[in-house]
């Protein structure tokens, strides 16, 4: 025994003794508290505070450990792997969604949106193939996986499959007994200590057991959401000199200080002072030592709770069980009760511990689940009150379970049954809301607080949750408590039916724009809900008879806008009205009446059953009769009729001294996110009250209301005579809608499908659609489904998206004809788009559904005396002379009324009823015949052509004119079909002519194409001496500022184009890598980094560009955050024609025509040396100092200094490096070398040329000559100076530009321009170019020797046998290279290295000499060599020039470097190069936020949310917009993203966020903007912030461009111009992100 207790660890050891003292001791609670007292400040608190890994040590030895000990009675591994033998994985996965971590919900399965799965489950489930939707979670939630109330099919996913679909029970305890009633008592002393403290609120001192003496405090400072970072570090800094790594804390709670009281009072004074210009001052509180200690331990308990209860079920059922179990003192509620009432006490490190550990455990088992529903709803009300004064999120605010609870179907139907849940919600937004209440017991929010409202309505979101699964079976006891909470929610509508009245403002302008947003807002958050209260109602008849007699008490109970005269009678065509008067545009009206409006819907519901429609209506008569009052249908239809009035006279511009507000709830009153709770159930309530009330006094009352059945015209008054045409317009389209819409379940035969199907087709007839467009115009239901995907493929067809824009839906032609002109949701913008359509279709007006029988008797309406009355009155203003008295919009409603009359008379069984059919039709005969005949005799009517095109004013004329079109039609189609057969003749008959031309001249044509070809191929050399003539063509170009014209000439003032000027590491071999630190007289072969010079093509005087950039200067300094689009200070400047970002212009240098006339070079020569003769005028050498500077400035990130020796070299290197991106992009595009270049490339390319060659005229002669001499140094040794690279350490097309460039410097002199006559120059390009060809392809052949391969067989021609040669020759002056190699392989190799290098200098030669290029300059390397004066066989050089060569190629080949590449020792670049592409990126964007959601940030261990952001040159993934990823850039602080776009891209970048779908453009630490992400959905959309969540596939097309604009180096560009577009309030820190 001694022996093992030598081997036993100092942990096992005292674990040991631990366990044995609290065996033994009587109370084992009592002393383990005890244990806790002693040890727990000994580790958290200390005077000098330990590392996190050393706290965390000592916690698991001396504290954790002994408690496992304590629970397994044995070694804690040992007893987990028993404990594993025995246990099995659960079916619920369970997982705590953090913020910001994507969830995804199948649209096919989910029982209600609220039902989400992680992304691990859900690629393992049978939803991936489902309609799916994805999202960012807002934290708090967890993964439904294994939950089966939550899904129709596949519930689990294959981790989670137990093998069967099964109810979700509670698992059976596996523990054992003894070990289950040990981790009982254990659970129990630990679960009171962990509550005990988190609700602890003293603090000095600790309970009994507890207490210590001990003289130490701490001054700690707590997080809220109102201080922002940065007013918490500069305060922490003032008051307690704090740095920013102690400010930083995962708790939501930092000890700034530690010390006696008194100075932890002091440090605590301080920060209260130097917060107090705050709205709320920072929270700070002193603590004891012995106080923080114990409530860090608990919390680091709350984190073992969950380790342990993940162990095994029995565990969990344990904590469970003690966490519900009753308190033992009778006011105390049990421990998890406890933890939720002191939730919005607790800080935010606490709540999380507490909200994970509910998640766990309670909430995991489905009968501790039911128990923990009904004490959170015990609590309810409390624990609302308490978040509306929270300073936290709802996300961390315990609240935020309700929608683990309330979602549950099954918990949902018995917290109904045994809490009333529906009346407890209610009560409390009651509760919240009460203050808010007037006089009239109605609510009025003027001057409410934002804030708090805001998280009261989220407490709607909890009765939305409990309603969203109706019952399949219903109890009595669930309809007395749902009819309970159904009154409740009345009495929540009656403080709202009439609230926050207006009236109309005469004379003065209202000065105060009253409240209205408060009142909407409860509106919106209601309208889901009423909802689902109709359908719960709907499906059950007791329950609808009661619901509709309750809406009915509660309208007749309302006392809102009382009448304040006594009735009057009304009189119209021999018809008399009995009701009191009322004017909308005189007394106080309100848009808010939700209990007519749900009267309203409950009575149609009613009137599917018509047994039950008409038994309401029996109690309604029955019910009146017993109050005692004469019942009176007006009751019903006035509220909602007021409301129509008030926008019809809103519309009318009769409410304008009202201000904004009215105009706003108008608009939202008809807007699609209220009209169905709103406007359309308004509409429905005049329908139901038509079908009841008789037509003449229904239409007597609407003509009432709008002010229209008495009273004269004052004819003097222009605007009143205006206000009455547009009051008369919307009285008769009201009325068009009241006999005409039927698209309502319930008013007619029709199903929900239905009614969507109308709406998209009506939607299409005003332009072709978006699917997002589509969706934003459907009215959406409790689940955020619209129906459009069931009936848009009936109704429309796709088109699909190009590389921008967005996939459209166009209706089809067949669908035309269900086009309604007067569609009651159009808006007015809608309808003045809709003016051209059908007033040039003609299209016939769609015949509507039946009504259903119970309303049925709308149609009398049509036949009814006083709309003829109306109509006729309409009609008689038209014919008369009265212009100003009727408008061209109350004839088309006139005809449209005339339609439905017409179309009304076939259904002679609806009207029979009520009217005799004969009569009526006798009757509305005669009236419109008669003012038909005077409209047309009259000739003051021919001004309506147009009206007369659109239809008919009856049924004969409609069809004769249809016809007569039809007529037109076909003779216009057969006219084009002859057209079109003349032309076809005509065609082929030129045909034919053409090929008999060249038959019969055949062979002078084929002689003509060879004397062509042969003189052009004469022609086309650009090196040497046979070296093609340069164009003579005068270049005459515009200004496009002052618009004149002006040639290009050497001696002319000076022409400039707009540039660009930026590093680029497009062609980088190696990226990351950035310029030494030397300047760059030799390009590396990596190109790490270059410069490139762009330009947009657009051309100015040099004076013309000065003058408009000191404008800009001026004008530009004014406006807000222009720094953002333009840098002043570095010279940026938009282009004043195409918008592009410039930063410095190019002079426009003519070409040197080639001259072979000795005499003129003579003269040239003598005039030089006696004047001095200068080459280009004093503009043009300003320009070229300009456009010099800016290039030297920005390419080596330096001052400007003009007179710096590298000012030539930054050329020389910007010329190549442009050619070479040229190149570059014509490569990868695979497009000809010659021909396919813009017109902006192509004169860019040539500038460039032409103002690099010039700088050795702006430059010291001696500094050009010694730039020379080192270039040459490479190719010629013995020139060459120590630290002279080798042939492997310089890219070759740079040397060939800048030894070309600079190689006329030997024959200038000081003060005099002297040139090399033409023919030296064609000898010096030629034999540069030859020396520099030679040194490349021997660069090719020494960079891969590793590469080459052995190719044996085969016949080897010329060519295979030099590079043999060539190869063996090589050999014999290196180590290291291959033997045996082939010379085809050398050959092929070669060439395929070599052919970038000859495009760009067939380019470089082409800009510098001008000599036009041959056609098939593109298709063949002998074209190159043939453009470029090279053998078709390169190896050739090295044969003709031998004698020379040999001497050189064994230098070359001595180099060390050379030896410790071909010995692998140092790595360098293979030809051809890597061409570089933006990352691949996979085609399901699940796939991305996969990687996202296993993002781990480098420099963080929290759980706060993370922005992982994708680097798109490199794949590098970045924590962007993070504190912890921070970094210094120049002494800057940057975010991740800007600091890797300083090396990844010299300061360009482009990033994809994954969680917000979108790519990130950057050019500066200040500059950058957002750019559509080349994910596209199915309707061919992006989806920006995931905002619809529909799955995304990647657009190669999209990407393709996004690599095209980076490597057009456009991304300057595209920048600027959209900043430029987008009008920027509030500038964002690209630098941070």
């Amino acid at each position: 025994a001694l022996d093992e207790l030598e081997h036993q660890t100092p942990q096992v050891l005292l674990s040991s003794v631990v366990l044995q003292e609290w065996r033994e001791a009587v109370d084992s609670a009592a002393e383990l508290l005890r244990y806790l007292r002693e040890q727990v400040p000994q580790i958290y608190c200390l005077e000098k505070e330990s590392s996190p890994q050393e706290e965390e040590e000592l916690v698991q030895n001396r504290l954790l450990h002994p408690l496992e000990c304590f629970l397994f009675g044995e070694d804690p591994q040992e007893g987990l792997e028993k404990l594993k033998q025995g246990s099995t994985s659960s079916q619920l996965c369970g997982r705590v969604f953090k913020e910001g971590e994507t969830v995804y919900s199948c649209r096919d399965c989910a029982i209600d949106p609220t039902c989400v799965l992680c992304m691990d489950c859900f690629q393992d489930s049978v939803h991936k193939g489902h309609r799916y939707k994805m999202h960012a979670s807002s934290g708090g939630g967890f993964c439904d996986c294994g939950d089966v109330e939550a899904w129709k099919i596949g519930p689990c996913c294959s981790k989670h499959d137990p093998g069967v679909t099964a109810s979700m029970v509670t698992d059976e305890c596996v523990l054992e007994p003894g070990l289950y009633e040990c981790a009982k008592k254990l659970f129990q002393v630990l679960l009171h200590y962990i509550t005990d403290l988190l609700v602890w609120e003293e603090s000095f001192e600790l309970s009994g057991e507890l207490q210590v003496k001990e003289d130490a405090y701490y001054c700690v400072l707590y997080n809220d959401e109102h201080h922002s970072y940065e007013h918490v570090i500069y305060t922490l800094q003032r008051s307690v000199n704090c740095d920013l790594a102690e400010a930083q804390t995962q708790t939501g709670r930092r000890a700034v200080k530690k010390g006696t009281l008194r100075s932890c009072q002091q440090a605590k004074d301080l920060i209260k002072v130097n917060s107090h210009h705050y709205t709320f001052p920072l929270r700070v509180e002193i603590l004891h030592s012995a106080v923080m200690a114990h409530q860090s331990f608990a919390l680091r308990l709350g984190s073992w709770f969950q380790q342990i209860i993940g162990y095994s079920v029995g565990f969990r059922q344990a904590f469970c069980q003690v966490a519900l179990e009753p308190s033992t003192e009778r006011d105390r509620p049990c421990l998890i009760s406890r933890l939720m009432l002191h939730d919005a006490r607790m800080y935010k490190g606490a709540r999380k511990i507490v909200h994970e550990l509910i998640f766990c455990s309670l909430l995991m088992e489905t009968e501790c689940k039911r128990l923990f529903a009904i004490e959170f709803t015990k609590h309810y009300k409390q624990l609302q009150k308490d978040f509306i004064n929270d300073d936290h999120e709802r996300s961390i605010s315990i609240t935020a379970l309700s929608v683990q609870i309330f979602t549950v179907p099954t918990l949902a139907r018995q917290l109904i049954e045994e809490g009333n849940v529906i009346k407890v919600i209610v009560d409390t937004v009651m509760d919240l809301l009460r203050e808010h209440l007037d006089a009239n017991n109605r609510f009025h929010f003027q001057g409410y607080n934002s804030d708090k409202f805001f998280r009261i309505q989220v407490i709607f979101h909890d009765l939305r949750y409990i309603l969203i699964s109706k019952p399949s079976l219903w109890t009595e006891e669930l309809r007395k408590q749902f009819l309970e909470g159904f009154k409740v929610f009345l009495g929540l509508l009656n403080c709202m039916q009439g609230m926050e009245e207006v009236k109309r403002q005469f004379g003065q302008h209202i000065e105060v724009e009253p409240e209205w947003e408060a009142g909407f807002s409860i509106q919106i958050q209601l309208r889901h809900i009423l909802a689902m209260f109709q359908d719960w109602c709907s499906c059950d008849d007791k329950i609808l008879l009661l619901a509709f007699e309750e809406c009915l008490k509660a309208l007749l109970r309302c006392n809102n806008q009382p009448f304040h005269s006594e009735a009057t009678d009304y009189y119209m065509c021999k018809h008399i009205l009995h009701v009191r008067p009322y004017k909308v545009s005189q007394e106080p009206v309100s848009i808010h009446l939700p209990i007519s409006r749900l009267l309203a819907i409950v009575s149609v519901c009613c009137g599917w059953y018509k047994q039950s429609y008409f038994h309401c209506w029996h109690w309604i008569i029955k019910g009146c009769l017993l109050l005692q009052e004469s019942f009176d249908y007006t009751q019903f239809v006035e509220y909602p009729l007021r409301c129509v009035v008030l926008a019809a006279q809103v519309t009318a511009e009769m409410w304008r001294r009202n201000g904004l507000s009215l105009v706003s709830q108008i608009y939202y009153y008809q807007d699609v996110k209220c009209r169905d709770e709103m406007y359309d159930k308004d509409i429905l309530m005049l329908q139901v009250t038509a079908s009841k009330m008789d037509p003449n006094h229904f239409l007597m009352l609407i003509l009432l209301r709008f002010e229209l059945l008495t009273g004269e015209i004052q004819l003097n008054l222009q605007e009143i005579l205006k206000q009455w045409n547009r009051l008369t317009e919307e009285m008769l389209y009201l009325l068009i809608i009241i006999v005409g819409e039927r698209y309502v379940p319930g008013i007619s035969q029709v199903t929900k499908e239905d009614v969507t199907m109308r709406e998209v087709i009506h939607l299409l007839c005003i332009e072709p659609m978006a699917h997002s467009s589509l969706v934003k115009g459907l009215p959406e239901n409790e689940s955020h489904e619209t129906g459009l995907e069931t009936v848009i493929s009936k109704v429309a067809n796709f088109k699909k998206p190009g590389v921008s824009g967005h996939g459209l839906y166009e209706v089809k032609k067949e669908c035309l004809a269900e086009f309604n002109p007067f569609f009651y949701h159009y808006s007015k913008s809608q309808h003045s788009k809709l003016s051209v359509l059908s007033l040039s279709s003609a299209l016939r007006p769609p015949v509507p559904p039946p009504f259903c029988p119970a309303f049925s008797s709308i149609v009398r309406l049509l036949c009814c005396d006083v709309l003829i009355h109306v109509l006729r009155r309409v009609l008689q203003r038209a014919v008369e002379d009265r212009a100003a008295q009727w408008t061209e919009a109350m004839i088309q409603r006139v005809d449209f009324s005339f339609f439905n009359i017409f179309q009304g008379f076939p259904l002679k069984i609806e009207i029979s009823n009520h009217l005799s059919p004969l009569q009526s039709c006798e009757k509305t005969e005669s009236s419109i015949n008669l003012f038909l005949r005077q409209r047309f005799s009259r000739a003051t009517y021919k001004h309506t052509h147009t009206y007369a095109t659109y239809s008919s004013f009856t049924l004969t004329c409609f069809w004769l004119a249809q016809s007569a079109q039809d007529k037109e039609k076909a003779e216009r189609k057969r006219k084009a079909e002859a057209a079109k057969l003349h032309r076809q003749k005509i065609m082929a008959q030129m045909s034919a002519m053409q090929k008999n031309f060249i038959e019969s001249n055949k062979m002078l044509f084929i002689t003509l194409l060879c004397s062509c070809a042969m003189e052009q191929k004469e022609l086309c050399v650009a090196v040497g001496p046979h070296r093609g003539s340069t164009p003579t063509e005068r270049e005459v170009l515009t200004c496009i500022l002052c618009q004149e014209e002006q040639e290009v000439a050497a001696q002319a003032p000076a022409m400039v184009l707009t540039a660009c000027v930026q590093r680029s590491t497009v062609l980088t071999q190696c990226r990351g890598k950035t310029l030494r630190s030397s300047y760059p007289l030799f390009m590396p072969p990596e190109l790490a980094v270059g410069t490139h010079i762009g330009t947009c093509g657009h051309v100015m005087h040099a004076t013309c560009w000065q003058k408009y950039f000191e404008a800009i200067q001026n004008t530009t300094r004014n406006r807000l955050h222009a720094e953002l689009i333009i840098d002043l200070e570095n010279g940026e400047y938009l282009c004043p024609l195409c918008k592009s970002l410039c930063n410095t212009v190019v002079p426009l240098i003519p070409l040197e025509p080639l001259t072979l006339n000795y005499l003129s070079r003579w003269i040239q020569i003598l005039s030089a040396r006696i004047k001095g003769l200068k080459k280009f005028s004093d503009s043009i050498a300003e320009m070229l100092v300009v456009c010099a500077t800016t290039v030297h400035r920005v390419g080596l990130q330096t001052a400007p200094n003009e007179l710096c020796p590298y000012v030539p070299v930054m050329a020389w290197n910007t010329c190549a490096f442009t050619i070479q991106a040229i190149e570059n992009i014509l490569q990868g595009e695979d497009k000809p070398l010659f021909g396919s270049l813009q017109n902006r490339q192509l004169a860019g390319l040539k500038a460039a040329v032409q103002f690099s060659a010039a700088q050795r005229l702006k430059s010291s002669q001696a500094v050009v000559q010694r730039h020379f001499t080192d270039m040459l140094g490479v190719l010629l040794p013995a020139l060459g100076r120590e630290n002279t690279p080798s042939l492997l350490e310089v890219d070759f097309f740079h040397l060939l530009v800048g030894l070309v460039l600079s190689v006329p410097s030997l024959y200038q002199e000081e003060a005099v321009d002297l040139q090399p006559s033409s023919v030296s120059s064609a000898y010096n390009h030629l034999h540069i170019l030859h020396l520099v060809t030679m040194a490349h392809l021997l660069q090719v052949i020494l960079s891969s020797t590793g590469a080459t391969t052995n190719m044996a067989g085969g016949e080897e021609g010329e060519e295979a046998r030099a590079a043999a040669e060539l190869y063996a020759t090589v050999s014999q002056h290196t180590e290291g290279l291959s033997p045996d190699v082939s010379g085809s392989s050398v050959a092929d190799r070669v060439r395929r290295g070599i052919t970038p290098f000859l495009r760009c200098a067939a380019l470089f030669f082409n800009g510098l000499t001008g000599v036009p290029p041959p056609e098939e300059l593109s298709s063949t390397m002998e074209a190159l060599c043939s453009y470029l004066a090279l053998p078709p066989n390169v190896f050739q050089l090295f044969q003709e020039h031998k004698e020379t060569v040999t001497p050189l190629l064994e230098s070359w080949c001595g180099s060390s470097a050379i030896t410790k590449v071909l010995k692998g020792e140092i790595q360098t670049i293979r030809y051809p190069r890597r061409r570089n592409h933006l990352i691949e990126l996979p085609e399901d964007y699940s796939a991305l936020l996969n990687q996202a959601s296993h993002f781990q940030c480098p420099k963080s261990t929290d759980d706060d949310r993370k922005h992982p952001t994708l680097c798109l040159f490199c794949g590098v993934m970045l924590c962007s917009q993070s504190v912890c990823c921070q970094t210094q850039l120049d002494g800057d602080d940057v975010g991740a993203c800007t600091a890797h776009a300083a090396t990844c891209g010299a300061g360009v970048g482009m990033f994809l966020r994954i969680r917000e779908c979108e790519v990130i453009l950057m050019a500066s630490k200040t500059r950058g903007s957002t750019y559509p992400a080349p994910y596209l959905d199915d309707y061919g959309e992006t989806d920006p912030q995931l905002g619809r969540g529909n799955p995304l596939h990647l657009c190669p097309e999209r990407y393709r461009k996004l690599n095209q604009l980076w490597q057009q180096h456009c991304i300057l560009e595209e920048i600027a111009r959209s900043l430029e577009v987008v009008n920027i309030m509030f500038a964002f820190e690209w630098q941070m992100l």
